[in-house]
C-alpha cells in the first residue's frame, strides 16, 4: 500500500461568476429605484372612479363540433344544421364579440364543416376559428 509523501494543495474557489452576478444585481436595483423616484415626481393625477362591483365576465368562445356521422353539437348539446343559424344569431345578438371555434372530425366530410362555417357567416359571427392538431415534423 503506497503511502502519501506529499501534502495536496487545498482546492480554491473561483468566485468570479458570483461576483459578476452580484454587481449586475446591484446595478439593476440602483437603476430601478432611480426610475421609481422619477415617476413620483411627475405632476400627474390619475382619474378616480367609484367601485360599483365586478364587471360581468366576458363570454367564452362557443364550440361547434361536427362529427363524422354528421352530428353537430353546440356547446355539447345536439343541434340541427337549420337550427344552428338561429341559435348563433341569438347568441350574437346578446354578445357582439362572440367567437366560434369549429371542431370537425378529420375523417368526416368537409361539406358538413363548410355548412357549419356558412351558418356562422349567416349569423354574423366575425371571429371564427377551426381546431387542428399539429403533428411533429418528420425528418
Amino acid at each position: 500500500m503506497p503511502l502519501k509523501t506529499h501534502i495536496d494543495e487545498a482546492p480554491t474557489l473561483n468566485l468570479t461568476a458570483m461576483l459578476d452576478v452580484m454587481f449586475l444585481l446591484i446595478i439593476f436595483f440602483m437603476l430601478g429605484t432611480r426610475f421609481v423616484d422619477e415617476e413620483r415626481q411627475i405632476g400627474l393625477r390619475v382619474p378616480e372612479v367609484v367601485d360599483r362591483g365586478a364587471l360581468s365576465a366576458a363570454e367564452d368562445r362557443k364550440t361547434v363540433s361536427v362529427f363524422r356521422d354528421g352530428t353537430i353539437l353546440l356547446d355539447q348539446k345536439p343541434v340541427a344544421l337549420e337550427e344552428l343559424t338561429a341559435r348563433l344569431t341569438a347568441l350574437h345578438s346578446r354578445s357582439r364579440n362572440l367567437g366560434i371555434l369549429v371542431r370537425g372530425d378529420a375523417q368526416g366530410e368537409f361539406q358538413q364543416i363548410a355548412a357549419v362555417l356558412n351558418a356562422c357567416k349567416q349569423a354574423g359571427i366575425g371571429e371564427l376559428g377551426i381546431s387542428v392538431r399539429f403533428l411533429p415534423m418528420k425528418k
